[in-house]
């Protein structure tokens, strides 16, 4: 099997080479995937905190599954709560509010879940969005709908990455940006 093609980027100060991708025909994107990467996750949850210290918020709120890592670090950082979004329902979620997007990842459509407890939890609050890499915004659609179901308040959103587009994302708190790869 021929070596995967990479793109090198420096965030926060240490070096990662990350393996490219082919999306659809012609069209490649970098994969950043911080599951096992303490030392990224905690020196970018270290930084999103310091980029957070003016804003006010009550919970962080992200989409399951390669983001908890860094939701779980920025939570101890900041001594905040946060809350995951699962992709599929369980029982003992009880009365939980749904919304539904589409992956880049996967291309195929994607539910995110607020379970009954957490529904409770951030009613009236003011939450802080947190996701790994920023690409189409659908995942970030998806929370965005979920929270406002909730009725609960966004502050801020904040990623390690965006991706794509960079004025797309200039409202959100990151630490870099990734440029698409086309052939």
């Amino acid at each position: 099997m021929p070596a995967r093609k990479t793109y090198s980027i420096k965030i926060v100060g240490l070096n990662r080479k990350l393996p490219l991708f082919e999306i659809k025909p012609g069209l490649r994107i970098a994969i950043l995937n911080i599951l096992g990467d303490t030392e990224l996750v905690q020196a970018c949850a270290r930084e999103l905190s310091k980029r957070l210290k003016n804003v006010k918020f009550d919970i962080l709120v992200t989409a399951e599954a390669k983001s908890i890592p860094l939701a779980y670090a920025l939570s101890v950082a900041t001594k905040k709560p946060y809350v995951t979004l699962r992709k599929s329902y369980k029982l003992y979620m009880g009365d939980a509010l749904r919304a539904e997007t589409l992956s880049i990842t996967t291309g195929e459509p994607q539910t995110l879940i607020l379970d009954e407890k957490d529904r409770k939890l951030i009613k009236g609050k003011k939450i802080v969005l947190v996701d790994d890499v920023i690409s189409t915004g659908s995942t970030l659609q998806g929370m965005r709908m979920v929270i406002e179901k909730a009725e609960a308040k966004i502050v801020a959103e904040t990623a390690i990455l965006t991706e794509g587009e960079r004025s797309k994302w200039d409202n959100i708190i990151s630490l870099g940006h990734l440029p698409l790869f086309t052939d």
